[in-house]
């Protein structure tokens, strides 16, 4: 068993308040969600509404699998305009 951990920190750019902060969090963990069929949770920085820190995990058989999946996963986050990628660091485990 093979367990991949990525944590992530963003800044929000279009956030002007803790309400628009919760519905993008919502919106992306949601497709995160959808797209790769991993766990995703805000981890960090509730109370900030410009920045999120962002847990992902998955569980597989294989380490390689585990460590492409999460690439794509930081990947997908890169390619979001309405976002940005402070930080990441991933475990696989």
């Amino acid at each position: 068993m093979v367990i991949g951990i990525l944590e992530l920190e963003i800044k929000l750019f279009s956030s002007n308040s803790l309400k628009d902060k919760r519905r993008i969090i919502k919106s992306l963990t949601d497709r995160i969600r959808n797209n790769f069929n991993v766990s995703v949770s805000e981890i960090r920085h509730q109370d900030l509404w410009q920045r999120a820190g962002l847990g992902i995990a998955l569980l597989t058989t294989e380490g390689r699998f585990a460590q492409r999946m999460l690439s794509k996963i930081v990947n997908f986050i890169k390619e979001d305009k309405k976002i940005s990628l402070i930080d990441s660091r991933m475990e696989i485990m």
